[in-house]
């Protein structure tokens, strides 16, 4: 029986959200956080690798970052590498992809994921993604992979499952969506018991893709027949010049939350989006005081759930410090309390041209 299991690894993103670590020049996926010798991007690679056949993952990118691809994963060639011409969106990264392995195999089912993702129980990982495979091949629907809350996580999209109409161990219809609720609803969340955090990891054939474009989405639907035939172009890699028109949409609002036919698959592996610094705060492995040390030599006194990444070679010493970031990367030394997110969008906006203000 052929295979016809592929994965897309979307590696596009800025990252900025962890700056001054993640820079647009280096974005979060390129880096190795943790000191575990191999960078986001390359784990998340290794972790499908194990199931999903080398020769049928592909990485889409901006072209930008087509070096580091290249650098990280020398074992994934050009023609494996969708490189996008600039950003546009989930939704237009996941059409691209899904034209793309299309034209290679009509009868392609594809898991999508982020590169960015912490996954700490790979063979559980494993198991969940081929069962969330089997079912959108013998399925014409969308599957989308959720996860327990463990706490009520603000920062995180979550999805209410319809878990009166299992439809089999595991995967349910889903009832709705909420993105990013704020402390009251995802307390109620939590005591509901139905609620899970969207992890983004995608399940579906190219096919049903397809067609959900082409009927939810008025922009795509000139478009995906002008990206189909433009992959016999030179560089068939290259997204097509069409896709700088292409609107950008998001996933969720405009493909998840509108389809007849979507379901929910509750996961068992472990997971956290290294997103924000505060998701680093909750979801990294810390000390007993609840400091997390991000590859970082560190004197800690009288500290308590602070995040600390510093470069190679320079030791943090500090004392009395209680839920901060404390971040240093090339220029710039970012001290900031962990969970005012405003203000670290502030310091980035103000900091990005290298132009510090008061």
């Amino acid at each position: 029986m052929a295979d016809n299991k592929y994965c897309l690894i979307l590696a596009g993103g800025n990252g900025t959200r962890l700056w001054p670590i993640s820079r647009t020049v280096k974005p979060k996926q390129f880096l190795d956080l943790f000191g575990t010798g191999r960078t986001l991007l390359q784990q998340t690679y290794d972790r499908v690798a194990q199931f999903i056949d080398p020769s049928h993952i592909y990485v889409s990118t901006n072209v930008d970052y087509l070096p580091l691809v290249q650098e990280q994963l020398p074992e994934v060639d050009d023609m494996h590498i969708l490189k996008e011409p600039l950003r546009r969106g989930t939704l237009a990264s996941v059409a691209w992809g899904s034209v793309f392995i299309a034209k290679q195999d009509l009868q392609s089912i594809l898991f999508v994921t982020p590169s960015d993702q912490v996954v700490l129980k790979e063979e559980q990982y494993r198991q969940d993604v081929l069962d969330g495979l089997h079912f959108v091949g013998e399925n014409d629907g969308l599957l989308v992979m959720g996860i327990t809350p463990s706490r009520p996580e603000t920062g995180y999209g979550y999805i209410q499952m319809d878990d009166d109409k299992p439809l089999c161990s595991d995967i349910f219809p889903i009832k709705s969506f909420t993105e990013k609720p704020d402390s009251e609803f995802a307390n109620i969340f939590m005591q509901e018991g139905n609620f899970l955090w969207n992890t983004g990891l995608l399940c579906f054939k190219t096919s049903v893709m397809l067609e959900n474009l082409f009927h939810l989405v008025p922009e795509y639907r000139v478009e995906i027949p002008r990206m189909m035939a433009e992959i016999e172009s030179a560089d068939e890699m290259l997204v097509p010049e069409s896709f700088n028109v292409l609107p950008n949409y998001n996933m969720d609002v405009n493909i998840l939350e509108r389809s007849e036919n979507i379901y929910v698959q509750r996961g068992h592996f472990g997971w956290a989006d290294i997103g924000t610094w505060a998701n680093i705060g909750e979801d990294a492995p810390s000390d007993a005081d609840g400091n997390v040390l991000l590859d970082t030599d560190a004197y800690l006194y009288e500290c308590s759930g602070n995040v600390i990444r510093m470069p190679k070679g320079h030791t943090a010493v500090i004392k009395g410090l209680k839920d901060y970031v404390v971040a240093e990367e090339g220029e710039f030394l970012m001290i900031c309390p962990r969970r005012d997110v405003a203000a670290m969008r502030r310091m980035h906006t103000d900091t990005k041209f290298g132009d510090p203000k008061s």
